[in-house]
């Protein structure tokens, strides 16, 4: 097994996480807001797909239309605020953004920004579609971009095992994430790029789920306060789903299949975070269940209208109550930590 990594790259330590490596760089000066981590954009993911889980939860079951659009401007606000801090983080503290673009695994979440950019027209195509198809561009080339050059970056020097956390399918999901608002921006002409993303992100989400799959297996299992990231295994599933869906227009026997392979991950992984609320403080890096969570209800959603079943329905509604427990959660207490001013403390 191989130890040898990209120079400059700093080691995955059992203390450290996605969430946590750019402020402990060595040699790294303090700036302002130089602890804010680049994974905190998946808050922005979970809001945008909880929102739209609620969108069709109006859809099949006359839920209040008013929820999905209260969550839909939580994602919005969330987004804008994020996007601000990072822009003062990158201004006061670019060694820090430097060092947090290097490692081998914090590194893989700046794809949450570009997903966030090819979710949020999901909200946005009702109500300001030019606005919704240029952050869908931006977000598109962006991410076509950053998959590229996370690619090469893995096969460019042998890569250590320890570092295939499930933070590497991020790169993954982004790619699968690309189709999905396309319908909505009313331009035929992208289908090419669609397949693109479904074909690219299914292909590679194969030896990428295999790889941290056998690190999880073969070496020292992850640091409780990293097992929440776990569930990101289930996202090229449940978004891989939704992505194959807004390509071909139809659910068949392979979008049936992925969507029980979530539930069977789901039911797995489960069982990992029993003991979290119980074994470890709050960190904001606690946010990558939100979005695995919020697709694999909306992916329920979907199907229930498929199956057209009492079970199916409830599985979709627990699902639903699911996902919007923990966002809750997690909102009320990221917001709760930023009125205490531990917005630090809980980035590292």
């Amino acid at each position: 097994m191989s130890s040898i990594v990209k120079a400059g790259a700093p080691a995955l330590t059992p203390q450290s996480s996605p969430a946590s490596v750019a402020p402990a760089a060595p040699g790294v000066a303090e700036g302002l807001l130089h602890y804010l981590p680049v994974s905190l954009f998946g808050a922005v993911m979970g809001l945008t797909g909880l929102s739209v889980a609620w969108r069709l939860a109006a859809q099949r079951f006359a839920t209040p239309g008013w929820l999905a659009d209260a969550i839909a401007l939580l994602a919005i606000a969330s987004f804008l605020a994020l996007s601000v801090g990072y822009v003062v983080k990158l201004v006061t503290s670019p060694k820090a953004v430097r060092a947090e673009w290097q490692h081998p695994v914090a590194g893989n979440l700046f794809g949450t920004v570009f997903i966030s950019l090819l979710l949020l027209p999901l909200l946005l195509a009702p109500h300001a579609l030019p606005l919704a198809r240029g952050l869908w561009t931006v977000g598109a080339l962006g991410m076509l971009a950053f998959g590229w050059h996370r690619v090469d970056r893995w096969v460019s020097a042998p890569q250590q095992i320890a570092h295939a956390t499930p933070a590497w399918v991020v790169p993954v999901v982004g790619m699968l994430d690309i189709p999905i608002a396309a319908p909505a921006l009313g331009l035929p002409q992208l289908h090419p790029v669609m397949v693109l993303g479904l074909a690219v992100g299914l292909f590679f989400a194969i030896p990428v789920f295999t790889l941290v799959f056998a690190r999880l297996v073969f070496e020292a299992p992850m640091p409780p306060a990293l097992q929440p990231s776990l569930l990101i295994l289930l996202a090229p599933f449940a978004v891989g789903g939704s992505a194959y869906g807004a390509v071909t227009g139809r659910i068949d026997l392979f979008a049936e299949a992925l969507y029980l392979i979530t539930l069977f991950l789901l039911a797995v992984l489960g069982l990992r975070l029993r003991e979290v609320l119980r074994c470890c403080p709050f960190k904001l890096g606690w946010w990558a269940v939100s979005f695995p969570l919020a697709a694999t209800a909306i992916s329920a959603l979907r199907m229930a209208g498929h199956y057209d079943g009492r079970l199916a329905d409830l599985l979709a509604l627990g699902l639903l109550g699911l996902a919007t427990a923990a966002i809750a959660w997690l909102t009320l207490r990221t917001l709760l930590g930023v009125l205490r001013g531990e917005l630090r403390a809980l980035s590292t």
